[in-house]
């Protein structure tokens, strides 16, 4: 039987057409980028990049890739998630940290790294650290700002795991809202919060011609240490 399969998928994939990407190149020329041109702190820079970003009204600028890796396979995987607050410590995000595989991932192995990309200014920022879990205040104070159907289903979704058909989503949703129905301010979930990337390196990329792009790094090697600016070829 597993023969047959893997012929008939092997024929599937000889009809399907090749996916050529190459040609024609993009060329990168809007910008360039230096080590006297950034601020000696990343998190100024990041900041100056994603004002830029948001003043040029380039869509959805918080969406980043969020990747993590699960110890000891060392299997990476990764997603778009959205970014939502800077402090000095880092980058915060939320999200279900009980049943999701991320949350998996990261309690076997806490690093992470988060890639900003914003095509219409040429820009990438990539961001490698170690990842840890904001308070039940902390996450609370979020968790209220959110629009109150979103609330409802943070509670009503277990993030990742199988579920028969999208009814088995509309039902949770459904008693949730019950369940809540009377309280003006609902609970974050013990499962759900917001997670801290705290950096060891920032990298500044902006793309330029014939893919000789700029790309200036930060980096240390704990919280406590001072960065260091390098220039790294493309």
């Amino acid at each position: 039987m597993s023969r047959i399969l893997l012929r008939r998928f092997s024929s599937a994939k000889m009809n399907l057409d090749k996916i050529i990407t190459a040609n024609p190149t993009h060329q990168y020329k809007q910008a360039t980028l230096d080590v006297q041109d950034v601020s000696p702190n990343p998190i100024e820079q990041f900041h100056k990049w994603f004002q830029q970003a948001k003043d040029a009204n380039i869509p959805i600028p918080e969406a980043v890739n969020f990747a993590t890796a699960q110890l000891p396979s060392g299997r990476v995987s990764s997603r778009t998630v959205l970014f939502k607050e800077l402090d000095p410590r880092g980058l915060i995000i939320y999200s279900n940290w009980g049943t999701s595989k991320k949350s998996r991932d990261l309690k076997s192995n806490p690093w992470g790294a988060i890639t900003f990309f914003w095509k219409e200014s040429e820009r990438q920022v990539r961001v490698e650290g170690h990842v840890e879990l904001l308070s039940p205040e902390e996450s609370q104070e979020y968790y209220s700002s959110r629009p109150r159907d979103s609330q409802i289903g943070a509670w009503a979704s277990p993030q990742s795991t199988v579920i028969a058909d999208r009814s088995v989503l509309d039902k949770k949703i459904a008693e949730v809202s019950e369940r809540f129905k009377d309280t003006d301010t609902i609970p974050v979930p013990d499962f759900w919060g917001g997670a801290r990337l705290v950096p060891l390196e920032w990298e500044f990329w902006q793309g330029r011609e014939n893919r000789v792009h700029d790309r200036v790094v930060y980096v240390r090697d704990s919280e406590k240490d001072a960065w260091t600016i390098e220039r790294i070829a493309p």
